[in-house]
């Protein structure tokens, strides 16, 4: 064998051998770009699961924040409407022109008349006063004391007293009748 041909042999085995590994490196870079795929598809669809739950749980948490933020919008816009409503009721019964307030007068006189045994003082709203001193009969004048209209009855010796004045009296209109008049404003 001459030199040339064991170069030539040695050449060709090489190359074959350098085929092999190439053919070899090339399927072990295949398997591991394949095992690298499928590890990034598999935190890609974790980490698109963990996003589109996050993003539903903000969603559920956003509608109920909003639905909570309406429910306390409705429940201030009816306390302003309430609120207005009992200032309107005040003015009204405030009013010394009201429609039936010299009715009502001789109404709560009649029913003081009626509680009062003994010596009772009649203490005016102001504006009422004239109209109850008309109504009095016996009943001895006292100093006005603040209200909306009416009057307060009181023990000579202070020991009783009845609050006839409009204001205690829409006062518990007011209570008694709340669940109502919610029902005529709001439904």
């Amino acid at each position: 064998m001459t030199l040339e041909t064991l170069a030539k042999d040695i050449a060709e085995a090489a190359e074959a051998e350098a085929k092999q590994l190439i053919a070899a490196a090339n399927d072990e870079a295949n398997t591991l770009l394949a095992e690298a795929q499928a590890r990034v598809d598999a935190i890609q669809g974790e980490a698109t699961q963990r996003a589109e739950k996050e993003a539903m749980q903000i969603a559920r948490e956003v509608v109920a924040s909003a639905r909570q933020s309406n429910q306390k919008d409705v429940l201030v816009a009816r306390r302003k409407v309430l609120d207005a409503t009992y200032a309107a009721a005040k003015s009204t019964v405030a009013d010394p022109g009201m429609k039936g307030r010299a009715a009502i007068l001789k109404g709560l006189v009649a029913e003081a008349k009626k509680v009062a045994k003994g010596d009772y003082i009649i203490r005016p709203v102001k504006v009422d006063e004239a109209a109850i001193k008309k109504a009095a009969g016996d009943f001895t004048m006292g100093d006005a004391v603040d209200g909306l209209g009416g009057f307060v009855l009181e023990a000579a010796d202070g020991s009783v007293s009845y609050d006839m004045r409009f204001d205690n009296m829409l006062d518990r209109a007011w209570s008694g009748q709340l669940t109502n008049i919610n029902a005529t404003l709001f439904e």
